[in-house]
């Protein structure tokens, strides 16, 4: 195989991009594995080298790049001579991992369709008057009833096709920790669903202030009578609510131990303090959490002082999803949708790509402060209002943060937006 068959497309089929690029080299071969990396819209990178005495080489370089920088490096490769393998004939477990995939496509195929004739079976058995449901990206989400707790509705919120597992593990019950940067839009995602879906929404913050007794209930004295008051965890079973346990890296240790038991399937609340009553949830009740310093974003537990540590088997039973910011396309669409019609393209590119720039300034803690999207709208529509981008920076973004933090995004504002004449 020769350098010019080395394959880099341009339009967009990057998986065409997988695989294996080799060169010869005097003692043997040189090559770069190309694979999915564990985020969205990245790759993982191996380097090795093969030599003719010894056989396949240790992978001496393993990295994770974006796109972008995938592109640039198969254009060095072609020039520096390398060719994509399709077969990895050096590799012993190569055909079974290429022998996987088309296993694994069957398997999902037979469980889609299984899935697909449960429901009818469930339709017909009620004389095909299936439950109503509402369509939430790509899958199908069981309305709730009426309920004063239920979120507005956002007609401009996004539902990227990353969220379509998130929103498939609401359906099937369950429990999802959302993790990620402060103003990520955790706890959006999760109420835009409900919103759309008519169920209503606790939301209990971990800030410190939060009691075990707040949580789970209370024995009180009101008129001479002793009372019992439910906490938010048992109103949400006892009810059908969604429960969002926000911030819980920051959840006292008496808080996290009565999610345990709950978190299990099928699990019940014991209440201890009322002559140990047993509470079952109610088939509506689903139980979410977010956080900002846990599992994958551990390492940023230096911002977000007072975090806990949580260790892998209360995180295991989970599902725990990385959420990160939208992407500048993404935001463009959001600014667009909300402000419309005032609000154009352009514009609306312009602001997306400064709330980027101040987003990797904080990621190199350049920056102390996240900016997150309802920081970006609340500027863009106060800009929309006085026409000045400066004037509205001020009480929507400057006066929020440190004089330091300030500064440095006042100049990645001059550097996208040029000042008026």
């Amino acid at each position: 195989m020769s350098a010019p068959d080395l394959i880099e497309h341009e339009d967009g089929n990057k998986d065409d991009n997988l695989g294996l690029y080799r060169r010869a080299t005097q003692d043997g071969a040189e090559w770069w594995r190309v694979s999915v990396g564990d985020r969205p819209e990245t790759y993982r990178l191996e380097h090795g080298a093969d030599d003719h005495d010894n056989g396949a080489g240790t992978v001496d370089i393993d990295l994770v790049v974006d796109a972008e920088n995938l592109r640039a490096k198969l254009k060095k490769w072609r020039r520096e001579g390398f060719a994509i393998e399709r077969e990895v004939a050096h590799d012993a477990d190569a055909p079974t991992r290429i022998a996987f995939m088309p296993e694994l496509q069957r398997a999902s195929a037979r469980m889609l369709a299984a899935e697909l004739h449960d429901a009818g079976t469930a339709g017909a058995a009620l004389g095909d008057a299936a439950p109503d449901t509402v369509r939430v990206g790509n899958v199908d989400v069981r309305c709730g009833a009426a309920h004063p707790l239920v979120p507005r509705v956002n007609p401009a919120y996004l539902f990227p096709a990353r969220f379509n597992d998130i929103v498939a593990d609401i359906v099937e019950n369950r429990r999802v920790m959302l993790i990620g940067h402060t103003g990520a839009g955790k706890t959006s995602l999760i109420e835009q669903v409900a919103a759309r879906s008519q169920h209503g929404v606790l939301r209990s913050n971990m800030n410190g202030q939060t009691t075990v007794g707040d949580f789970v209930g209370f024995w009180t004295v009101k008129g001479g009578e002793t009372l019992w008051v439910d906490g938010v965890l048992p109103t949400a079973m006892r009810e059908g609510l969604w429960l969002i346990v926000d911030e819980i890296d920051f959840a006292e240790p008496s808080i996290l131990a009565a999610l345990t038991a709950v978190l299990e399937p099928r699990g019940r609340l014991v209440l201890k303090e009322k002559g140990n009553e047993i509470v079952a949830p109610h088939p509506a009740f689903r139980l979410f959490a977010t956080a900002n310093a846990v599992g994958a974003m551990s390492q940023f537990r230096h911002l977000y002082q007072g975090a806990n540590l949580m260790n892998e088997a209360f995180l295991d039973r989970w599902r725990v999803y990385l959420l990160d910011y939208l992407l500048p396309a993404e935001e463009t669409d959001v600014l667009v949708g909300t402000l419309a019609p005032h609000m154009t393209r352009p514009l609306a590119a312009t602001l997306a790509a400064i709330a980027a720039d101040c987003r990797a300034a904080f990621a190199r803690e350049d920056l102390s402060s996240a900016f997150s999207t309802r920081r970006l709208l609340d500027w863009a529509e106060l800009m929309l209002r006085t026409g000045d981008p400066e004037r509205a920076a001020g009480p929507a973004i400057y006066a929020k943060v440190s004089p330091e933090d300030a500064a440095l995004i006042r100049g990645i504002i001059r550097h996208h937006i040029a000042p008026a004449a």
